[in-house]
């Protein structure tokens, strides 16, 4: 019945550890915009949120047109080489999640999507609404380039939060003229954000330049970093059943105890 028992255990919580999970993003998660080489901006453009460039230190369009609200310009300081290595991880461990729904081919628009893995072998292309629903983690796997049409937009609904979304492009992302984008956006070469578009998440760049044009972009609230769908009863303890010998013995033990303080509390009675 143990051996029984522990098989179930085993199981159960692989189960749980395949779920997708949002990566730490760490000391990066401070930052809205995040580049490599380079940070150019021409354009109104706002930034909420920190701003950093490593292994380069070049910065061009700030502190005007361009501005950082709520947060500091970081150019190959110690806090910005700390945010690339912990967003590199990020990438890193997108990369390593297991892909429920595969997309390849498939326009985003027009498709309404629930927590997941969805990966593009290739490249992937957003025309129109994306409409995300649900609480849980967003990973979106794409191999090369992802690209928004103009005017397009990602939707959250029914509890879906913006720093619960994960891209992981496997090139460079481009976001067309006033899109209105959501999600953390972790690109391993660039990121040209062209004019008008805005941004909940981040932007980030691993290998080369970010390119902003009159944008808002707004550094969402950090993922909670839980799995993205079922599991627990929320009462912090999800796997009663799955308790080890030595608290089934505590508790046995616990009881025995309580039987024998209600037998001295209650002597047995001559009649």
């Amino acid at each position: 019945m143990k051996r029984l028992l522990l098989s179930v255990c085993i199981l159960t919580m692989g189960s749980v550890a395949r779920a997708q999970t949002a990566p730490p993003l760490g000391s990066a998660a401070g930052f809205a915009v995040l580049g490599s080489s380079t940070v150019t901006c021409t354009g109104a453009t706002t930034i909420t949120g920190d701003l950093g460039v490593s292994p380069g230190t070049a910065f061009t369009g700030f502190p005007t047109p361009c501005t950082v609200v709520g947060g500091t310009l970081h150019a190959a300081d110690a806090t910005s080489l700390l945010a690339h290595a912990d967003a590199t991880k990020a990438y890193a461990a997108l990369l390593l999640e297991t892909c429920n729904t595969n997309l390849t081919g498939q326009d985003l628009g027009g498709q309404t999507l629930a927590p997941g893995v969805y990966c593009f072998n290739t490249s992937a292309q957003l025309t129109g609404q994306l409409t995300l629903s649900g609480n849980g983690v967003y990973v979106f796997q794409i191999g090369s380039t992802l690209t928004t049409a103009s005017n397009s937009s990602v939707l959250l609904a029914s509890g879906a939060l913006a720093g619960n979304v994960f891209w992981q492009v496997g090139s460079s992302s481009t976001l067309g003229t006033a899109s209105a984008f959501v999600g953390n956006l972790i690109a391993f070469t660039s990121d040209t954000v062209t004019t008008g578009v805005s941004v909940m998440g981040r932007v980030f760049a691993l290998g080369g330049a970010v390119t902003l044009d009159t944008n808002n972009i707004t550094a969402a609230a950090s993922a909670a970093g839980g799995g993205g769908g079922g599991g627990g009863d929320g009462d912090g303890d999800d796997h009663n059943g799955c308790k080890n010998d030595g608290d089934r013995d505590k508790d046995h033990h616990e009881k025995n105890k309580d039987h024998d303080d209600k037998d001295k509390d209650h002597p047995n009675k001559d009649h």
